[in-house]
This record gives C-alpha cells, structure tokens and sequence, in this order.
C-alpha cells in the first residue's frame, strides 16, 4: 500500500522524536511491503523565524493533498515569556485545526504494569485503566471572540458551540463506545455554563441512536477528582475542548510520563497524529527526550490507513521496550536509554533482529547493536 505522509517536525523536541517515529514506519514499510513517502512542512517557532508566518500556505497545501499528517510539538520560551507577542507558534497549530477541519481530537489513556512505581497512584488503582478521551477540537473558548479593552484591565474570551459541533463529536464517541463497552460518560459544567446545557442537550438527543451504550453525566470538576479516585471507571469520555486539554493531561500521570501518549486528530479530510507532550525545549538536541508517545501516534496512524496488523506491532514493541526497561530520562533518570536508541531497538523488533530477553550490558547507550 502507498501512503503519503505530511511530517511536521515542529519546535523544541518535535525534530527528535518525530525522526525515530519516522524510522519506524520506514521498518513497518520494509516489513510489511508499503511505500511511505514524506513531505517535510514548517509550524511554529521554526515557521515564524524563517517565514514570518507560524503556518505557512504551504504546510496546508502539503496536508489537505496527503493521505495523513505526523506531527511533533510546538511552542518556544521566546513567545510563551513574551505576553505582547502579535505572532505566537500555536496560532499555527490552531489554524491548521480550522483549515483541516480536524473538529475531534482522540487521546487513549493506559497504564503500564512496570512503570506502576512512576505514578502519583497506588497500584491497584491503575490495574486495567484503559479508556479514550474524545475531545472537540475546533470549537469553545479557544476559537472564540478575544477582547482587550484600552487600558489592558479587562480582557474577554467568549465561549461558543453550535449543535452541529457538538452532534459531530458525539456520533464518533458513541461509535467508538459501541466497539469498546459500551459506556460512555460526557463531562461538562452544565449547572453553570449555558454551552454545556447544549452539549448535554444534544447528547440527550443522539443517546437512543445507540441503545446498548450507556450514558453517565459527571461535571467536570468530579471528573477531575475521579480520574484520579478512580480512573477504572472510564471508558469513552466525551467532552468539549478546553476541558478536554485539562483533563487528557492529568489522565497522563496515571501512565507515569507524559511522554508515553499518543493522539489523533480527526475531521472532514485528512487526519493528524501526534504525541499529547509539548515542546520540552529544555531538552531540545540532547536526544533524552521520549519518542514513545510520537511512535504510539504512528501507530494510530496506521490504524487510521486500517493497518490494524502494523499498528499492533509497534504497540507490541513499545510494551517490549517498557517491560524489558529500555527508557527515556523521564522514566529513569540514572539507568536511561537515548532518544535514538529507543528508536534503533523498536525497529530491531519490528524487523525480528531481536528474539527472546535482551542483556542490557551488550546494549551501547547510542547504539542499540546486540551482541
């Protein structure tokens, strides 16, 4: 099969973990017989400082004619530090949100039995958490109308959704809880904020279209709490956008780092992958930072092209590098792997070059050659 692939590398850590993405789906290819080919865009800081633009006309041009989007990170201390700036990297992120009309972002959330000690949570509370974040994308505060008035002591940022909106969200949740277990739980603030009384009308509405899934309403300051209390009693959750971003971040600490998880971003045309961390520029070109998350989103990527087959095996070798504790800095800060060699033994795997236990002393930290 032939697939053509936009890689945004994007800002901060996003070139590194992006690179080792890249490479395994280069092995997934080889193995499997596809052909992947790659266009290489600007977003973000790097945009802005060589075009002007933190989303070029080009970069969309690139994604609307691909068959998917691989992307890293964005942001850069220059422009988060700088509260007057006109011009900022996640004003790309956002634009490119719109013209694709990626209104759905999908975020999976799981724990791993050998990185239980990483989480702020005892163990038994992580036994068998495995649910999926559906979070609307293109709508809500973060694209609504902004305001400062003259004298810089009142700002306004308006909320708004449509019920096509939120119905189009909805119907890709449901559909999703039907093939999982069929519960679904939408979180809003609905005994406050008039958009979440519509979100919770609607879903009301779509509900019998879906008989066997189960509803629950939960505000979303419970469900901050319960994620935490309980995070086994989740399996789709539905929600708008910028509740979305909050809590798909705090369900990350249940997996240990942040850097381990994935995400898609789904709409009208093409779709985008990439992992939920951000830029990290602190540790930008030191080659520690995690791909785990960006190659988990290739393997979305896959599922997404119904490679159900590929998408598994790299699933398969990312549990293999975790259980056998072959790790970024994040995870283990004395006994860590290197970006690159986490990479090079994840496409070791995928292409059977690696067979049974490995022992870690014929391991090099930058090379992943087993002796």
């Amino acid at each position: 099969m032939k697939k053509n692939i936009a890689v945004i590398n994007g800002d901060g850590i996003g070139p590194e973990v992006t690179t080792q993405s890249v490479r395994i789906l280069n092995a997934i290819a080889e193995k499997f017989n596809h052909e992947f080919n790659y266009t290489y865009c600007l977003m973000g800081a790097c945009a802005i400082d060589e075009t002007g633009s933190p989303l070029p006309n080009e970069t969309i041009e690139v994604c609307l004619n691909s068959d998917a989007i691989l992307f890293g990170a964005i942001g850069h201390p220059k422009y988060d530090n700088d509260p007057t700036a006109k011009v900022r990297p996640e004003q790309g992120l956002l634009k490119l949100r719109k013209s694709l009309q990626l209104y759905g972002n999908i975020r999976p959330i799981n724990t791993y039995p050998s990185l239980e000690h990483l989480s702020p949570l005892k163990a038994k509370q992580l036994e068998n958490v495995d649910f999926i974040i559906y979070r609307e994308l293109t709508g809500g505060i973060y694209f609504g109308k902004k305001e400062l008035n003259d004298d810089k002591t009142k700002a306004l940022d308006e909320c708004t959704y449509s019920k096509e909106e939120i119905e189009r969200i909805t119907h890709l949740a449901f559909k999703q809880a039907q093939q999982r277990k069929n519960k679904l739980t939408l979180v809003d603030k609905a005994n406050v904020l008039e958009t979440s009384r519509l979100w919770r009308k609607v879903v009301q509405e779509i509900a019998p279209q879906y008989p066997n899934v189960k509803v629950d309403y939960m505000f979303v300051d419970n469900a901050a709490m319960q994620i935490i209390l309980n995070p086994q009693q989740f399996d789709v959750i539905l929600t708008e956008n910028m509740f979305g971003d909050i809590i798909s971040d705090e369900a990350s600490v249940l997996s240990g780092s942040l850097g381990l998880l994935p995400s898609a971003s789904v709409g009208v045309c093409t779709a985008l992958f990439e992992p939920i961390h951000g830029s990290y520029p602190q540790a930008a070109g030191k080659d520690i930072a995690n791909p785990l998350g960006s190659i988990l989103s290739a393997s979305m990527m896959l599922d997404y092209f119904n490679m159900q087959k590929e998408a598994q095996l790299i699933k398969d070798a990312c549990n293999w590098a975790l259980q056998n504790k072959f790790v970024t800095k994040d995870i283990d800060p004395i006994n860590f792997y290197f970006t690159s060699t986490i990479g090079e033994l994840i496409c070791d795997f995928i292409l059977g070059k690696i067979h049974g236990d490995v022992n870690h002393e014929n391991v090099q930290l930058r090379k992943s050659t087993i002796i």
